[in-house]
């Protein structure tokens, strides 16, 4: 399927899943018992926004072209769900206790990520970087006082029945985005069937205890993961088949770092393989760069010097001259 068709589905699930993120947000600062100070979510979009318009501006007036967010609201509200969605996972999954600074820096991250690490793919540049996830784990890195948000935090003022249902309707709430718009499925089949291959390599080889190597899983906080942040539709594969290495391979660096001792390396685990494709795509556009144009068929033995005409959208070419030929 080409990208020209996939981007109304696309643009589809963008604001899906910006609705659901900013639900989520709403109910967590007022319900589920959120963390971090209301006001963080707030000013994390607000701040996004002004980012992402400047760089944005900035893009366009080097390139010599309008800047996507001209053509009425629609074209900016549609241009900034991107950063909107990126701005709330910052808030939301980061806590820095009372300093907004470190989220901001996040945002900055997420949003800088998506318009100067670029790799040229089919013609034109692309960002390889989960957005959100760079800004996050940029962030764990630089701040060692930073950390996680709670996973209690998202069920922490409920009780009973709801301890199920929430994280249930969550799952099936980006099952259902995943499956009908962004054909994710692979790739989330890819990242789970990593992660439990991961926990039973570290059984067999290294004595770890299976269902504790499993018990990440369980959490709300892996059901966000697995359905909204690893399954960015600009930053990874789009056949069935790379979606799932893409996947897989994810599981297993995650597994080699809870073994080299790593903290979050969920979030890890994601943007080293990010960077290790836009590598590979970088090399392989730069190998196409430097392969010479191919040339014209050569004429098979026997065949008539003179050109034969075939008609357009046949798929055939003609027969060079003989004597150019040579």
């Amino acid at each position: 399927m080409s990208d020209a068709s996939l981007a109304p589905r696309r643009l589809t699930a963008l604001r899906r899943f910006a609705v659901s993120i900013t639900i989520l947000t709403i109910l967590g600062h007022t319900v589920l018992g959120f963390e971090q100070a209301p006001i963080v979510p707030i000013l994390a979009v607000l701040y996004g926004y002004a980012v992402d318009l400047v760089l944005e501006t900035l893009d366009a007036r080097a390139l010599g072209r309008p800047p996507r967010y001209a053509g009425g609201w629609r074209a900016l509200a549609d241009h900034l769900l991107a950063t909107h969605i990126g701005a709330l996972a910052c808030a939301m999954l980061l806590y820095a206790n009372s300093s907004p600074w470190p989220y901001l820096f996040a945002v900055t991250a997420a949003v800088a990520s998506r318009h100067l690490v670029r790799v040229r793919v089919g013609g034109r540049p692309r960002h390889v970087l989960n957005p959100s996830n760079a800004g996050i784990a940029l962030t764990l890195v630089l701040f060692p006082w930073v950390s996680i948000a709670p996973p209690y935090q998202f069920t922490a003022n409920v009780w009973g029945g709801l301890d199920w249902l929430i994280p249930l309707g969550v799952l099936m709430a980006g099952t259902l985005i995943n499956g009908k718009l962004t054909g994710k499925m692979p790739l989330i089949a890819g990242w789970v069937g990593g992660f439990v291959l991961q926990a039973f390599l570290r059984w067999l080889i290294f004595d770890h205890a299976f269902v504790a190597a499993l018990l990440p899983m369980t959490g709300l906080a892996f059901i966000l993961f697995t359905n909204y942040m690893i399954t960015d539709p600009g930053t990874t594969p789009a056949a069935r088949s790379r979606q799932l290495a893409f996947g897989l391979t994810t599981g297993l660096v995650y597994g080699a770092l809870v073994l080299l001792h790593v903290a979050y390396g969920l979030f890890f685990a994601l943007v080293l393989v990010c960077i290790g494709r836009g590598v590979a795509l970088a090399v392989l556009a730069r190998r196409g760069a430097d392969a010479p144009p191919a040339g014209p068929p050569a004429a098979p033995a026997g065949a008539p010097a003179e050109t034969r005409a075939f008609p357009a959208g046949s798929g055939i070419l003609p027969f060079p001259d003989a004597a150019a030929g040579r």
